[in-house]
């Protein structure tokens, strides 16, 4: 018996979030309600992804010709759905009669309300209005319209989400002792016949048993587990294990891309400056990002002062980072002169993401901070740009997000670690433990 086709209403923030959105519905019917149409020529002005976004979809519309777009739908092609735009003339008198206001939200929640009325009983179930808006998914299911978050993108358990690390116990004393001779390594068959945990590439690794224990990583192609020394790069010292696998990555010119994950005073941003600090010679520029992400969804527009002002206090973190750096020195001190040069020479960029990314990115050490408040899609424009010889790090904490159609599982940056574990070009760690202070760490742990 074939399968009956569903069909799918797209909410605006899908498109923004997904602009080739419309092509992950297999056999399944789309239906854009003209307000979205609306909305998305809206956010076609601008150089945010989002606008990038509006623009790429509104091409794709573009290129659907013919008025069947507007009546039974235009086919997406082979073994897909249809898609059409659905024209409906003020809300619906049931919405206007429940929500009042008339406004974007309400105006598509009016079609999917059309839409679901006229539908046959046996099919009222295959109506779904898909949204990133929690609140429009409530306003939905309270009217009886099935509704679910764009899940395309998500990652399935992210409290299984790849760590980077691992601890092997009660490891055989005389093979963990080849680790303190020189070369510093041991043959990757050795180790991983003895262990049961999962072995990939620039994976970390403590090793131990009761006499002694070991820092090391087994390498790209999953030769050789090398050694990892604790060393201090300008004036910062890893403080744990975590913090030492971190800086290793940082430091590995052989793995371009690194992520960082964990909650605040875990030392993800300070290590990342130091290391990039450190390798500076290897690199044309060092680019200090974030993501705007303002408080309600309102614009910067709405702060008061010039552009300057309205994005110091965003920028503001990674600044005081910079600047614990740099206090490690006196003034006179030529650490505390080369970093104050980097910056007059703008060898060292400190910018909102959206103002690098029309940047040429060659041989360009590129931290991206707060990366958990990006969309799969701005992760992946971010990193297809990277050019040769650039290296790109992503820290955040996927469990404190403010973008408000973001959450754990369908940020950039677990998607991100999701889809490249084993890569030999990617390495991870997680940090779990904090180090600003005992008070720091007992509020992140309790509030």
């Amino acid at each position: 018996m074939p399968k009956v086709a569903k069909t799918f209403i797209l909410d605006t923030n899908v498109i923004l979030h997904d602009p080739n959105c419309i092509h992950q519905f297999q056999e399944n019917n789309i239906v854009l309600p003209l307000a979205v149409i609306e909305e998305i020529d809206y956010f076609k002005r601008g150089s945010n992804v989002i606008n990038i976004n509006a623009r790429q979809f509104a091409r794709t519309m573009d290129a659907i010709t013919g008025s069947a777009i507007f009546n039974g739908g235009v086919s997406l092609g082979d073994g897909k759905g249809k898609v059409r735009v659905e024209i409906t003339k003020g809300l619906h008198k049931d919405i206007q009669e429940a929500f009042r206001e008339d406004s974007a939200d309400h105006r598509i929640l009016s079609a999917a309300f059309a839409i679901f009325e006229k539908a046959p009983k046996t099919q009222k179930k295959k109506i779904i209005l898909v949204s990133k808006d929690v609140n429009l998914r409530m306003k939905a299911k309270a009217m009886g319209i099935l509704a679910e978050d764009y899940s395309t993108d998500k990652v399935k358990n992210v409290e299984e989400l790849y760590s980077g690390k691992d601890t092997i116990e009660n490891f055989d004393d005389e093979l963990l002792q080849a680790f303190y001779q020189p070369p510093y390594e041991v043959p990757a068959s050795d180790v991983i016949q003895k262990i049961d945990q999962e072995a990939v590439p620039n994976k970390y690794f403590v090793i131990r048993n009761t006499n002694r224990s070991v820092l090391a990583q087994l390498n790209n192609d999953q030769s050789l587990f090398t050694r990892i020394d604790k060393t201090g790069i300008f004036g910062i010292v890893p403080r744990n294990s975590e913090q030492t696998f971190a800086m290793d990555a940082l430091l590995n010119k052989e793995i371009p891309l690194v992520t960082l994950t964990g909650k605040a005073g875990t030392g993800k941003t300070l290590l990342a400056i130091a290391s990039a600090l450190h390798v500076r010679k290897y690199y044309r520029q060092i680019y200090l990002a974030r993501p705007i992400v303002p408080l309600s969804n309102k614009d910067i527009g709405y702060l008061p002062g010039d552009v300057e002002s309205k994005l110091g206090p965003y920028m503001q973190p990674l600044w005081d980072n910079l600047k614990v750096i740099q206090d490690q020195y006196k003034e006179t001190d030529k650490n505390y002169i080369t970093i104050s040069n980097m910056i007059k020479d703008e060898k060292l960029v400190v910018e909102p993401l959206s103002y690098i990314r029309g940047r040429s990115l060659q041989r360009i050490f590129f931290i991206v901070d707060e990366a958990q408040n990006l969309t799969p899609h701005e992760v992946k424009t971010i990193i297809t740009r990277a050019g040769e010889g650039s290296k790109i790090v992503l820290t955040g904490d996927i469990y404190q997000i403010d973008h408000p159609y973001l959450e754990s599982q369908s940020n950039g940056l677990s998607y991100l670690i999701d889809h490249f574990k084993g890569q030999k070009l990617y390495a991870h760690v997680n940090l779990e433990k904090g180090e600003r202070s005992e008070l720091a760490e007992l509020a992140s742990n309790l509030l």
